[in-house]
């Protein structure tokens, strides 16, 4: 048998450690592309209600920002328009919690899939605006939320896959087709041509109030389908 002396022990104990530690683990991708790991359920989870956080937080600061710039005295009366009043959804945790994982899910997706249009209708009429002190970067704003939408609507459906996959949702949680949503009006009014400033206003405050009801409803339905989190 050979014999090292403790230090050639020490110093190849130390390379070894140090190319341990530069070994990467296998990263997580959200939807399983090839090189990557699944995630697990509450990682989907987490990024949903972290990305939905950030899409309520950007609604709520273009609204306020909105009521600065046109509206300053606060004194504005009138009723608000919103598309998506036809969709029931439940006012507060314990009826959201009674409504149950299917049903919450579909309440999810169709109120994303509700925005699609009237956001990109409220961007593009932002960006011809002649408010270019309001709009310039709030038509920017509207543009990115946009994008949220569209993303945080693919990452419930593959959610709700994967909810599927460990029988913890049935197969009826499907897309419905935001044209369904929107009430009886042939032409709603986020649809004209041009939009006014009133136009934007209750654009602004209902999607302010439907992203914090997704936010609230992703919160209620981790908790309800993975309740080892105690939350």
């Amino acid at each position: 048998f050979f014999f090292f002396p403790p230090l050639v022990w020490l110093a190849a104990a130390l390379v070894c450690l140090a190319l341990c530690v530069r070994v990467n683990p296998v990263p997580i991708c959200a939807f399983g592309q090839t090189g990557c790991r699944t995630p697990s359920l509450a990682e989907l989870f987490e990024r949903l209600i972290q990305q939905s956080s950030r899409m309520n937080g950007i609604s709520t600061d273009l609204h306020s920002e909105f009521e600065r710039y046109f509206l300053p005295n606060k004194n504005f009366l009138g009723n608000r328009r919103c598309h998506t009043y036809g969709i029931t959804t439940p006012d507060d945790k314990e009826n959201a919690q009674r409504l149950g994982r299917e049903q919450l899910t579909k309440v999810i997706l169709r109120l994303l899939e509700a925005w699609s249009d009237p956001l990109s209708q409220l961007y593009w009429s932002m960006s011809l605006d002649q408010n270019q002190n309001f709009n310039h970067d709030t038509s920017n704003k509207a543009l990115e939320i946009t994008d949220m939408v569209q993303e945080l609507r693919g990452g419930v459906a593959k959610m709700a896959e994967k909810m599927k996959q460990e029988g913890v949702l049935s197969n009826a949680v499907i897309y419905v087709s935001p044209e369904s949503l929107v009430p009886s009006s042939p032409s709603p009014f986020y649809r004209r041509e041009k939009l006014k400033s009133m136009d934007h206003h209750d654009l602004l405050y209902c999607f302010r109030r439907d992203s914090n009801k997704v936010q609230n409803y992703l919160q209620v339905l981790r908790c309800t389908t993975l309740p080892e989190l105690n939350c």
